[in-house]
């Protein structure tokens, strides 16, 4: 920078001209050049320059500060959708797509993490860094500057001497001239006394030895000023320059190494942010469509068996009809039933239907057998695990106990005895708890056994026999034996659905007959919505079963209701509208 500015071949340019020619305005003068224009110069391209650098500072915090709030959001985003412990949403996480998203909420997690890096370290290593040097750079400026004033002053202290004593030796050299004439003059005056000549002369040779000290004066005090001003602008202001330009020139690599820094930073968490997103995936990838279908079947399946297929019937021969062909939309659309007394009212079916509408029984009754067989089994497993906690619990209880009969001072052994007894008493009542969900357990596999085996005979039969009617016996029900109950059946009546259309049903048109239906074995119907029938009585059916396990039949105009499907044997209407027919 010196050499900018104050090289000999630059500075008749840049600087202050050397010589008059160059400014007419010093013409006649030799007043040394000063420097304080550069020096307002440099101080303001320095400013210029820490303003620069303290910018710098601010926009990197900045994005510290951003990099921050980034990973905050993500953390929370990331937090926002993880599933809820013991809920819904955690059982549903079995699926392989549902760990792929849980496995990308994590990723995200360890994601947000580099970001809080990049923070730190561009907090460490740039901001932090920089505002220390920032403060370094400014004494150091300071110094030179200051360091510069003061060769600055000195210099003009010098010219002020200088300018002094030249003064001083013009007026003496003047009042020497003055004094030499008048002693001449009076030398030659024949009037003047000798005494009068004899006075100017002393006089002339006192200001002439005046003159001659000032002389020798002036000339010393102009090669000191000469020496200092050869110092000054060749030693001095060079140095004090060369000292700016380096310090100048540091700031400049430092803020450079800072962006390098600042590029780094981001750079060294790529490779992690990069496993990160490698992560994710293989986590798609692992995503398993048939695993997560097999999932859903085994969930919901149900362990009923699919009807067999309709046979044909053959209306060659007249068939009994006492109900009109209409289909069920169109008879309920046509008029209203009256109410006959002595018969049951239709009505009741449907609070037969929702009466246990949204209670789960104990033995989960209500559900399908095989979706039955797996709630008991949850419901064991989860038995047993707390039966265990218990026992860990006795035996931690048991220990303590021996501990205090060892070491009577660690405290008393009796005051044990009753927690002993409470969790005795607790795995006691859970082991009984246990027993009877196995029961049910054993229950439904025995049926499930069972109802497969029939299945079995059932299809022997109709390959040898051919026979015309269907024996929609599919469903998870036993046979009159004394395993079936009225209270079975109760439970399985919350499988029925209410519709949109139970407050008016009483007024509605009898449904037509979609076939008949021979009783199988005899049933006691007591329950509401329920009606009895007697082996080997034919009756009309007018609803098919739904799944549930109930076929809805009619005895005449005024008794219809709900008999167990198992208990009878079914013939379709094929050509009727309610009927259904089974691929």
């Amino acid at each position: 920078m010196n050499q900018r500015l104050h090289h000999p071949e630059t500075r008749r340019t840049r600087w202050c001209p050397a010589t008059t020619d160059d400014c007419p305005d010093r013409e006649h003068s030799t007043e040394p050049l000063r420097e304080q224009d550069q020096f307002d110069n440099l101080e303001k391209h320095t400013q210029w320059g820490i303003d620069i650098l303290e910018k710098y500072i601010k926009f990197v915090k900045e994005r510290t500060e951003i990099e921050l709030s980034y990973a905050k959001q993500l953390r929370n985003l990331s937090k926002r959708y993880q599933p809820k412990k013991n809920s819904k949403e955690e059982e549903e996480y079995k699926y392989t797509s549902c760990k792929a998203f849980l496995s990308t909420l994590n990723e995200m997690n360890d994601y947000a993490g580099q970001h809080e890096v990049i923070s730190e370290n561009m907090t460490s290593q740039i901001t932090v860094e920089l505002a220390r040097y920032v403060q370094e750079l400014k004494q150091e400026r300071k110094s030179h500057f200051h360091e510069g004033r003061k060769a600055q002053q000195h210099i003009e202290t010098c010219w002020k001497q200088l300018e002094s004593s030249k003064r001083r030796f013009e007026r003496d050299c003047k009042e020497a001239d003055r004094a030499q004439q008048y002693f001449e003059k009076m030398d030659a005056d024949i009037n003047v006394t000798k005494a009068d000549v004899e006075k100017a002369r002393q006089q002339a040779q006192i200001r002439h030895q005046m003159a001659e000290d000032s002389k020798a004066d002036y000339s010393s005090v102009l090669q000191k000023f000469n020496h200092e001003q050869h110092e000054y602008y060749h030693t001095h202001i060079p140095n004090i320059f060369q000292k700016i330009q380096e310090m100048e020139e540091r700031r400049i690599v430092r803020i450079g190494e800072s962006m390098k820094t600042y590029a780094e930073v981001d750079r060294q968490v790529i490779p992690i942010i990069g496993k990160c997103l490698d992560e994710i995936v293989k986590a798609a990838e692992s995503t398993d469509q048939k695993n997560d279908s097999q999932l859903v079947i085994e969930a919901y399946k149900s362990g009923f068996e699919p009807p067999g297929d309709i046979e044909f019937e053959d209306y060659t021969q007249p068939m009994k009809r006492t109900v009109s062909d209409n289909s069920l939309s169109n008879s309920r659309g046509e008029g209203k039933q009256e109410h006959k007394p002595g018969g049951k009212s239709k009505g009741k079916l449907w609070p037969f239907i929702k009466k246990n509408k949204g209670a789960t029984p104990e033995d989960f009754s209500n559900l399908p057998p095989e979706q039955r067989r797996k709630k008991l089994q949850q419901k064991v497993d989860e038995l047993n695990k707390e039966i265990q906690k218990e026992m860990d619990q006795r035996d931690a209880i048991t220990k303590m106990k021996d501990v205090y009969i060892k070491n009577p001072q660690m405290g008393d052994p009796a005051s044990l005895d009753h927690k002993l007894t409470e969790v005795g008493q607790n795995i006691e009542k859970l082991r009984l708890e246990v027993q009877k969900f196995e029961a049910w357990l054993a229950e439904v596999e025995g049926r499930l056994s069972a109802r497969n085996e029939q299945i079995r005979r059932q299809s022997g039969v109709y390959d040898a026999q051919n026979p015309p009617s269907v024996n929609n016996c599919a469903q998870d029900r036993e046979s009159p034996d004394g395993s079936y109950t009225e209270e079975q059946s109760q439970e399985s009546e919350v499988k029925v659905l209410a519709t949109d259309f139970d407050d008016e049903f009483d007024d509605e048109e009898p449904l037509p007959a979609i076939g008949t239906c021979k009783a199988l074995y005899t049933f006691e119907g007591q329950n509401e919505g329920t009606i009895s029938v007697v082996e080997g009585e034919t009756l009309y059916i007018i609803e098919e079963d739904k799944g549930d396990g109930w076929t809805r039949i009619r005895r005449n105009e005024d008794e219809e209701g709900y008999v167990p499907t198992s208990y009878v044997e079914v013939y379709l209407d094929k050509n009727a509208k309610g009927a259904k027919t089974y691929i």
